[in-house]
C-alpha cells in the first residue's frame, strides 16, 4: 500500500458503534499454535447465534474514521497482506477461539495472513508486530497484551501508512491517527452485569473477593470499575474484602483463592475477571473440601468449561466476552480500505450464561 496525504489528528472517544454491521456469521475453530500462513486450521463450527453483533447499530452515531483522514490508500483487501499479532499463549480458550476465528476468516476470504504469538511477553509482541511490518503486512490486526507502550509500533506503522485495527483490548493512543478502530466489548458493562449476578446469587449480603485480571490493560481496569460501582450502588450489604491479581491464569487464580480461603474463611462470593481464574478458584474450593455453591462464583468470558461449571453447580453465572473477531475484523478492514467510513469504537453485544440457560446453551460456548 502506498502513502497518500499526511494524516490529520482526530480525537478518539469511547462510544457505541455505528451501524457498520448488524450481525455477522461466526466462523470459529480450534488452533493449538501460531503459523506464518493462514488456512491451516480447517476445523470450525459455525452457528449464527454465536456470531458477534454490533451493539446499538445506529447510523451516524459516534466518531468515525475514513482512509483519507488516516493517510492510507484505497486497496482491495484480497490483494493485501494482513498481519495478526496475538498477545497470549494458546492455553487460554479465549485466545484459541480468537486466533482460530481470524485464521478461518482469512482462509474463507482468500486473504494472505501473517501471524505471530507474543507468548504473554509484551516486549516480544512489540518486536512481533515490527517483524510483521518488515515481512510486508499492509494491514494489521492486533490483540494487545498491554494498553501502554505501543509507540515504537505506531511509529513504524505510521512511516508506511499501515492501518491498524485493535481487538479485545485498547491501546492508549489516538483513533484515526495512530490506529483506525477498536473492536471489543463494553468492559465496564460486563463488570456491572457480573455484579448484578453476584447480588442475585448472594442476596446482596456478605463478604466478596475480586480476582483481578492482569495489570496494564483497560479490560482489568474497566471490569473492576463496573463491578465495584454497581455493588456500591445496589448492594451496600456486600463488602469487597479482598482484591488480588490472578493474571487471567487458571493456576494463579487457584493459588490466590487458596490463600483467600485461609485468610477469609467466611468468604461469600468470588468475582473472577475471566473464566480461567474462576476455574482456578473452583479447583481451590474443591481442594478445601467445599461443596458446590458454598461460595458463589461469577466470571467473565463464556468458555465451555466455565459454562459446564454452572451446570455442575460450582459457578453461578458467566458474562460472555465473545472472542470470535474474524468476520467483524475483516469486514471493518474491507470497508475501510474501500474508502468508506468505519467507527473508531465498534462495541459488540455479549450474552450471558446462568443456571436457567447453561445446560441448553452449552453448545454455544467456546
Amino acid at each position: 500500500m502506498k502513502p497518500l496525504a499526511p494524516r490529520h489528528r482526530t480525537s478518539a472517544r469511547t462510544l457505541l458503534a455505528t451501524g457498520l454491521i448488524t450481525s455477522l456469521a461466526l466462523v470459529s475453530g480450534c488452533a493449538k499454535s501460531e503459523d506464518d500462513t493462514a488456512g491451516k486450521d480447517k476445523s470450525s463450527a459455525s452457528q449464527d447465534d454465536q456470531g458477534q453483533v454490533v451493539a446499538s447499530p445506529s447510523s451516524g452515531s459516534g466518531p468515525a474514521c475514513a482512509i483519507d483522514a488516516y493517510g492510507a490508500e484505497k486497496t482491495d483487501l484480497k490483494s493485501a497482506t494482513v498481519g495478526f499479532s496475538q498477545s497470549e499463549k494458546e492455553a487460554n480458550p479465549f485466545r484459541i477461539a480468537e486466533t482460530a476465528s481470524i485464521k478461518a476468516e482469512a482462509d474463507k476470504l482468500g486473504v494472505k495472513l501473517l501471524t505471530a504469538n507474543a507468548q504473554s511477553q509484551f516486549s516480544k509482541q512489540i518486536s512481533d508486530v515490527q517483524d510483521l511490518i518488515a515481512k510486508g503486512a499492509d494491514l494489521l490486526v492486533i490483540a494487545p497484551l498491554n494498553s501502554d507502550g505501543w509507540e515504537p509500533v505506531l511509529r513504524s506503522a505510521s512511516a508506511k501508512h499501515i492501518p491498524i485495527i485493535t481487538i479485545d483490548r485498547k491501546i492508549n493512543a489516538t483513533a484515526c491517527k495512530d490506529y483506525v478502530s477498536f473492536i471489543g466489548s463494553d468492559f465496564v458493562e460486563q463488570g456491572k452485569r457480573a455484579a448484578d449476578q453476584m447480588i442475585e446469587s448472594t442476596g446482596g449480603k456478605g463478604e466478596i473477593a475480586i480476582l483481578l485480571g492482569a495489570a496494564g490493560n483497560n479490560v482489568t481496569t474497566e471490569r473492576t470499575q463496573g463491578f465495584e460501582d454497581r455493588i456500591k450502588e445496589k448492594a451496600p450489604g456486600l463488602k469487597i474484602v479482598f482484591k488480588q491479581t490472578g493474571e487471567f491464569a487458571r493456576e494463579k487464580g487457584q493459588s490466590v483463592t487458596e490463600n483467600l480461603i485461609q485468610s477469609k474463611p467466611g468468604i461469600t462470593g468470588i468475582y473472577a475477571e475471566n473464566d480461567e481464574m474462576g476455574l482456578g478458584a473452583v479447583n481451590a474450593l474443591k481442594g478445601a473440601g467445599k461443596q458446590p455453591g458454598a461460595v458463589k462464583i461469577v466470571t467473565i468470558d463464556g468458555t465451555r468449561n466455565a459454562v459446564q461449571g454452572i451446570v455442575d453447580g460450582w459457578i453461578d453465572g458467566v458474562v460472555e466476552s465473545n472472542p470470535r473477531f474474524g468476520p467483524l475484523a475483516f469486514q471493518t478492514l474491507d470497508t475501510f480500505t474501500k474508502g468508506e467510513k468505519v467507527s473508531q469504537d465498534i462495541v459488540i453485544q455479549d450474552s450471558a450464561y446462568t443456571k436457567d440457560n447453561a445446560k441448553t446453551d452449552l453448545g454455544k460456548a467456546y
